[in-house]
C-alpha cells in the first residue's frame, strides 16, 4: 500500500517586525554586492505580504482532499498565530534544511531547491503556494498514478536568446530549461509554453536524481539571498519538464482559474471563480498589488471571496470564529 501523498508549503508574514528587520539588513547587502541582479518584481512587498491564503488552503486542502498525507510549512522562524499545530502537520525552519551560513534567505527559488531534503516527507508530495487552491476534489490517482500529471499554459510563448533582466521570471525559468535539456539531448524539442501556476506534484527520489545530475544549477540557485534573474528557479520549469523528458511524468495543457488582484478584471474573476467553484481542479489569487498598503480594497475583495467560498475552519485553525479580512 502506498504512503498518503504529503503536502508542503513556504509561507512568510512581510509584516512581522523581526523579519522585516533581517530583509531590510539583508538587502542591503545584497544590494550593494549584487548591482543589477534583483529580478522583475523580485523583492516588492506583495511577494513576502500575508493576506491569509494559507488558512484558507488549508480550509481547500481538508474540504477536497482529507486523505492527504502530513503537512509541512517551511517558514523563517515565523508561525502563524492561528496556526494550531497538531499531529499531521509540522513546521520546518529554514535553519532545518538550509547550511547556517546560506541564511537569511528570502528567495523562494533558493528554498524551493532544499524540499526534496525535509526529514521524512514521503516520496510522493504536493507542493504548493499558498496562492494555489484546489476547487474540486482531489484525484491523487489522476495526478501520480503511472506518472505524475503536470500542467502547461495554453498560450504559446516565444523565448528570448537567453535570460534577461527585464522579463518576468517564468521566462528566464523557461530560458533555463530549454538551454540546460538542450545542451543533454540534441533532440531535445522545449514545449512553447510556460508552466501553470497549479499544485506541483513531486518526487524526492526524481529530485534527488535531477540534484545529481545539475549539481552547478542547484548550486547557482542556492547562491542567492533574494530572486535573481540571473538563477532561475528550478521547481516551476526545469522539473516538470525535466521529469516528461525522462518518462516520469506528462504534461497537459489545463490552464487554471488566474486571478491577479491588481489587475482591472480581478473582480469579474473573482465572480468567475464564485460560479465555479467545486469543478475547478485548483485556482490561483497571485498578489500583485506589489506596493499596496495592507487595507487596500483590491485585498479586502479577495479576502471576503476567499471566506465566503471556505468559511468551515480546518482543523489546523484554533479559532473557530470568521478571520478579519487581513488576519495573518
Amino acid at each position: 500500500m502506498k504512503r498518503p501523498v504529503d503536502i508542503v508549503y513556504l509561507w512568510v508574514d512581510g509584516q512581522d517586525p523581526a523579519w522585516r528587520a533581517r530583509h531590510r539588513a539583508a538587502y542591503a547587502q545584497w544590494a550593494v554586492q549584487h548591482p543589477g541582479q534583483l529580478a522583475l518584481h523580485g523583492n516588492v512587498a506583495g511577494r513576502y505580504r500575508d493576506n491569509g491564503e494559507l488558512r484558507y488552503n488549508l480550509r481547500a486542502l481538508e474540504r477536497f482532499f482529507p486523505e492527504h498525507g502530513h503537512i509541512y510549512l517551511v517558514t523563517d522562524r515565523q508561525v502563524p498565530s492561528w496556526l494550531r499545530i497538531c499531529p499531521g502537520l509540522s513546521v520546518i525552519d529554514h535553519s532545518r534544511l538550509m547550511p547556517q551560513s546560506a541564511l537569511p534567505v528570502f528567495d523562494s527559488a533558493h528554498i524551493e531547491s532544499y524540499l526534496h531534503q525535509i526529514p521524512g516527507l514521503a516520496e510522493r508530495f504536493l507542493y504548493f503556494n499558498d496562492d494555489v487552491f484546489l476547487g474540486q476534489p482531489f484525484d491523487a490517482d489522476r495526478w501520480f498514478g503511472d506518472c505524475l500529471r503536470v500542467c502547461l499554459e495554453s498560450g504559446l510563448v516565444d523565448l528570448p536568446a537567453r535570460a534577461r533582466a527585464d522579463v518576468a521570471a517564468p521566462i528566464n525559468c523557461a530560458v533555463l530549461s530549454r538551454d540546460w535539456l538542450a545542451a543533454r539531448d540534441p533532440g531535445y524539442r522545449h514545449e512553447p509554453r510556460l508552466y501553470a501556476h497549479a499544485p506541483r506534484p513531486m518526487l524526492v527520489g526524481a529530485m534527488q536524481a535531477l540534484e545529481r545530475q545539475a549539481p552547478e544549477l542547484f548550486a547557482q540557485v542556492r547562491s542567492t539571498v533574494f530572486r535573481s534573474w540571473r538563477a532561475p528557479a528550478l521547481l516551476p520549469d526545469l522539473v516538470p519538464r525535466w521529469m516528461v523528458e525522462q518518462g516520469l511524468a506528462r504534461s497537459e495543457v489545463l490552464d487554471p482559474l488566474h486571478v491577479a488582484s491588481g489587475d482591472a478584471d480581478a473582480p469579474a474573476k473573482l465572480a468567475q471563480l464564485r460560479a465555479q467553484f467545486g469543478s475547478l481542479p485548483f485556482f490561483c489569487i497571485n498578489d500583485t498589488c506589489d506596493e499596496a498598503e495592507a487595507d487596500d480594497p483590491r485585498l479586502a475583495l479577495v479576502a471576503a471571496m476567499l471566506q465566503q467560498l471556505l468559511p468551515q475552519p480546518s482543523r489546523f485553525e484554533f479559532e473557530v470564529s470568521a478571520p478579519s479580512a487581513h488576519a495573518a
